[in-house]
């Protein structure tokens, strides 16, 4: 029944003695009414508790089962719902690996075939580790392998990645988090959480590599063993959008883009933009960057930068903490963004949501709406809100290194 509040004026309107008895009708509707504002008390304290105040729930770990949670796709196709690539393994789930940007593993195996790479410092000088994110590529080898930080690990689930590392960091919460199965994970070397230490390697046709920087691993290894874990390899990441390429008339003519991570250890990054393949090629203290299986340059169509807090960690201040918005040590989940592709820098927005462990990466523009990625790799490149950030169009950084 619909209730019109005029009716109550209306019933008792006229009445000489407001405290005398109603009669049995108004008796009926004044019941009515006390229930029917019991009711709405009760649905707003119901909605209250279920998404109000929730500063007053931050670190509080939201868990749900994403075998059981199918988003939908945001691309048409049989395409990688993160580099927008059409290929046969397109709905796979990704295979998210660990490695190191240590000046004596380069030049690393893997990364030409990587549909999105995120790099990001994880001890207080600002060294760096990387982790490769792969859907439709299939390289041979994958190496260096490193260990896993925790800054990674809910980035990863939040791809709906299967997670692959030789380590871990040594943060008890960390390792527990880890052996406790926040996400399906493949550990070469069987110290927190599934465990596939006898199908790594070390690489012993590479003389250059010392036995820290000798960890290797076949990717189709990684295939079998996540298979043999009985872990679902079907993908339900619905994605990022994607445009095509701006058309070369309208390119600009070069630009670079340098980021300046520690530099005493060839941290330093630099991309240079080809107008010709309208993509970055990335330069690593000072050289171009070339993948160690084929001996590819690696070339991203598109340059993300988020800036993000840091911190040391409380547990041990030697590792680094990007406030990233993860669950258990971040108290920031989101910041500003810039991405770079066609040429062109658009500044944005960042959001992951700490309370959910698997919320989605969600990055937008200065308008809040979607960025659309030039279809291709993504590189994903994570500063403090201090570090050196600089485009300049009409510059080249090879021709600055040639002079």
């Amino acid at each position: 029944m619909n209730i019109d509040p005029n009716d109550y004026n209306k019933q008792f309107a006229g009445q000489p003695d407001l405290g005398q008895k109603p009669v049995k009708g108004h008796d009926f509707l004044w019941k009515k009414w006390v229930a029917f504002f019991v009711v709405i008390i009760f649905i707003t304290g119901v909605a209250w508790w279920a998404v109000g105040d929730q500063s007053s729930r931050q670190g509080e770990l939201i868990e749900i089962d994403p075998g059981n949670v199918k988003q939908e796709a945001i691309n048409q196709g049989d395409v990688s719902p993160i580099s927008g690539l059409a290929c046969e393994n397109w709905n796979r789930r990704p295979i998210a690996v660990m490695q190191p940007s240590d000046l004596s593993t380069r030049p690393l195996a893997g990364f030409f075939d990587a549909d999105m790479v995120v790099e990001m410092p994880v001890l207080t000088t600002s060294k760096t580790r990387l982790m490769g994110v792969y859907i439709c590529g299939n390289p041979e080898e994958i190496g260096s392998i490193r260990s896993a930080r925790p800054d990674f690990v809910h980035l990863a689930k939040g791809f709906d990645a299967i997670f692959a590392h030789w380590g871990r960091a040594q943060l008890d919460s960390f390792i527990e988090n880890l052996d406790n199965g926040v996400i399906d994970n493949l550990n070469c070397n069987g110290d927190a959480g599934y465990s596939i230490a006898s199908s790594c390697f070390r690489k012993q046709d590479a003389p250059d590599l010392s036995h820290l920087d000798s960890a290797y691993v076949k990717f189709n290894t990684l295939l079998e063993e996540a298979d043999k874990a009985g872990y679902r390899m079907t993908s339900n990441f619905e994605g990022y959008a994607h445009q095509a390429d701006l058309s070369e008339e309208k390119r600009i003519e070069k630009g670079t883009l340098e980021i300046g991570y520690y530099d005493n250890d060839g941290q330093l990054v630099n991309y240079d933009y080809d107008k010709t393949t309208n993509s970055y090629i990335r330069y690593w203290g000072g050289e171009k960057q070339t993948d160690r299986n084929n001996g590819n340059l690696i070339t991203p169509k598109n340059v993300v930068v988020l800036l993000a807090k840091d911190e040391p960690a409380e547990e041990d201040p030697h590792y680094n903490n990007m406030e990233l918005g993860d669950p258990w040590y971040d108290s920031i989940d989101s910041g500003e963004a810039y991405f770079f592709m066609n040429g062109e820098k658009i500044q944005g927005r960042w959001n992951k949501d700490k309370l959910k462990m698997d919320s989605k990466l969600i990055l937008t523009d200065a308008n809040g709406m979607n960025i659309k990625f030039v279809t291709g790799q993504i590189w994903i490149n994570v500063v403090y809100p201090n570090m050196k950030v600089d485009w300049d169009p009409g510059v080249s950084y090879a021709e600055d290194l040639v002079n």
